[in-house]
């Protein structure tokens, strides 16, 4: 069985490590000539780490990854909300990693290398065609213009949020749907808070918030942190958008003054934003969910499947999740077809579940009650919310980002190997 992957980005990677592994051919087309390390930090939550170790990369994982600790939530005075515990503090035998993006896929990418030769880069899909024995894919070198084409038992678009294999799967599929929230994001060195690992979210995205997190072991081996943040604001309706543009730069004075008088438990919002060298910006969204898939010999993954809300963290979690199942069913099935309607079968009720639920924003309820209930800051916490409030914020929160810690402890391994005829 050969298998070709649309898109050379993180799903796409995990899933030519995880077919290999199951001792499937495979091969990625990447659009991109020359894959660079692009982006902002990332989570990757237990779930998708214990797949990415069970692939030999948990020590590669460590090398880049900060093993984050908690994610504490605040008002935008820096009043304590709630703290959760995440990864190995949560009970998981697995940690919760905050990792630069592009770290990640310059890791997965020298795996690729290393264990099957590398992928094929400048090369554009512009269109399919799916018979009984297979896919021909057509594609286009984006550096001579030739056109090229690959034939495979198997096509799995990989290919993001703007992806052309589900534009050809569903040329009927609806707009990039927008949340009103304007998002700023940069990476920016600087000097370690709190124990090193935690991750802060203030305020509320039903205004405004501000996310924080360290994402790289090599500054922190330095004493220093490279911190990832994230600014949310609401400027509009929920509606359609005709693009989100994730290389959009932003500008300092847009972003700034939603956070005049912000404070936080340490770091300066501030300075982090203002020593920012390249602050990107781009809406929130996500795409309703898909009916179906693929057809046939042809599926999705990650993004290209299920674009959600970032307010989880769990969007590369699922692109992971979706590749090492997408592995282990056509290594167990009969034939291709059956293969990924079991793959889909599976992964598309899950993360239909968590589009909508990111869409509730269920934390935004509770934290908005703080702002109502104390505009002006808080002592204790326990003078604004009752235990069953913050109870349901800790639940929320679970029910958008986190697996059963017992039942993800004990679950057997996805790990299988293909038997050849």
């Amino acid at each position: 069985m050969k298998v070709l992957i649309v898109g050379g980005g993180i799903g796409g990677l995990t899933a030519a490590l995880s077919l290999h592994a199951a001792g499937l051919d495979c091969e990625v087309v990447e659009y991109v000539v020359e894959p660079r390390a692009l982006g902002v930090g990332i989570n990757l939550q237990p779930h998708a780490v214990r797949e990415l170790t069970e692939l030999g990369l948990g020590n590669a994982l460590a090398e880049i990854g900060i093993p984050t600790s908690r994610m504490t939530y605040t008002d935008r005075f820096g009043g304590t909300i709630v703290t959760i515990p995440r990864g190995r503090f949560a009970g998981y035998d697995w940690p919760q990693y905050s990792v630069h993006r592009g770290e990640l896929q310059m890791m997965l990418l020298a795996e690729v290398r290393e264990r099957l030769g590398g992928i094929s880069t400048g090369l554009a899909l512009e269109n399919l065609e799916e018979d009984g024995a297979g896919v021909t894919a057509h594609l286009r070198d984006v550096r001579t213009g030739e056109h090229v084409s690959r034939r495979a038992d198997v096509l799995v678009g990989a290919d993001g949020l703007h992806s052309t294999v589900r534009a050809r799967l569903h040329p009927d599929d609806g707009p990039l749907l927008w949340s009103g929230i304007r998002m700023w994001r940069g990476v920016v060195e600087g000097e370690p808070y709190l124990d090193g690992a935690t991750m802060i979210v203030a305020g509320s995205n039903r205004s405004a918030k501000f996310v924080l997190y360290p994402v790289s072991a090599a500054a922190q081996a330095r004493g220093r942190a490279l911190l990832n943040w994230v600014a949310e604001v609401t400027l509009a309706e929920p509606g359609p958008v005709p693009v989100a543009d994730w290389s959009r730069l932003g500008r300092l004075e847009d972003v700034l003054p939603h956070y005049d008088g912000w404070r936080l438990p340490g770091p300066d919002i501030a300075a982090i934003i203002s020593r920012t060298e390249r602050i990107l910006e781009y809406p929130m969204v996500d795409k309703d969910p898909l009916p179906h898939w693929g057809t046939g010999r042809v599926t999705l993954l990650g993004d290209a499947a299920h674009p959600m809300y970032p307010v989880g963290s769990n969007g590369g979690s699922q692109a992971v999740l979706d590749a090492r199942v997408l592995a282990r069913e056509l290594a167990m099935a009969d034939d291709p077809v059956a293969g990924l309607a079991a793959y889909e079968a599976e992964r598309r009720t899950a993360t239909t579940e968590l589009v909508l639920a990111q869409r509730e924003l269920p934390m935004e309820q509770t934290i908005e009650l703080v702002t109502e209930r104390a505009p002006h800051g808080f002592d204790d916490i326990a003078d604004v919310l009752t235990p069953e409030e913050l109870a349901d914020m800790f639940d929320a929160q679970r029910r958008l980002s986190d697996t059963d810690v017992q039942a993800l402890n004990s679950r057997p391994s996805w790990n299988v190997v293909r038997q050849k005829a």
